[in-house]
């Protein structure tokens, strides 16, 4: 990997996360370190209690550290306010949820166009061309003005992803991204993933699921709040392989 020739997204250096519970602090994060560059799909993998959901609050801007660094960016992060955290949450990381978070009672194009409201340079019909294609690009060109209760699961997550893509952030921050589908849709999930990454999207994958990895280009495992392991991954599973090896599902 020629690193001085690739752009850091992400730096985190030396970051630490203490919480007070009770008479007790628990060290959540302890002294994490480590760079993506643009265009890794990385995967963060660790079971309950390993620090994972508190990294993933640091690096979606949620939460900032008790000690070290946090760059998004370019930009450090540890002494913002809530609210320069929050424009640059929306300027530079674009979320994808288990489970979808979608607004009720409104259209695909709707809930894509929410995070352009607070895009000064994006008016209405700005939003809405913007919209439309990140859901053509997700192929939901087709369910355009289709609400959450008239879609699967799958398509649900793809409007989330669409959503995520719309404003060009700096990073897509997947969270158990395939955590509520069946097999075959989180298969569609990491074509789709796959899709963006090879097209120059810097993704990170947060997951408890260790097939997850073999679709990535880099895993980090953390455990007790430390990096266990940081490797590349050289050997990319095809995830469009995956899903046509599946056995085809029978209509009732």
């Amino acid at each position: 990997m020629k690193e001085q020739n690739r752009k850091v997204v992400i730096e985190l250096n030396n970051v630490k996360r203490d919480f007070v519970v009770g008479s007790e602090i628990v060290h959540a994060l302890r002294g994490v370190s480590f760079k993506i560059y643009e265009g890794e799909f990385v995967t963060i993998m660790g079971t309950s209690g390993s620090g994972k959901s508190t990294l993933l609050n640091q690096l979606g801007c949620l939460d900032t550290p008790t000690s070290g660094e946090y760059y998004l960016d370019g930009v450090s992060v540890r002494t913002m306010s809530k609210k320069q955290r929050a424009k640059l949450r929306n300027l530079k990381i674009g979320f994808v949820f288990q489970n979808y978070n979608l607004l009720a009672k409104t259209t695909s194009v709707e809930n894509v166009e929410l995070p352009l409201m607070y895009n000064s340079k994006f008016n209405a019909t700005m939003r809405k061309e913007a919209a439309i294609k990140a859901l053509e690009s997700v192929g939901l060109g087709d369910r355009l003005y289709h609400k959450s209760n008239q879609m699967s699961g799958g398509q649900m997550q793809r409007v989330a992803i669409a959503r995520a893509l719309v404003n060009n952030p700096a990073v897509i921050l997947a969270d158990e991204a395939t955590g509520n589908l069946d097999t075959r849709t989180s298969f569609e999930m990491l074509v789709l993933f796959q899709k963006l990454y090879r097209e120059g999207h810097t993704i990170i994958f947060v997951t408890h699921n260790p097939e997850i990895s073999k679709y990535s280009s880099r895993t980090i495992v953390l455990r007790d709040g430390k990096i266990r392991s940081d490797e590349e991954n050289n050997n990319i599973l095809s995830a469009e392989e995956g899903l046509a090896a599946l056995p085809v599902q029978n209509d009732d």
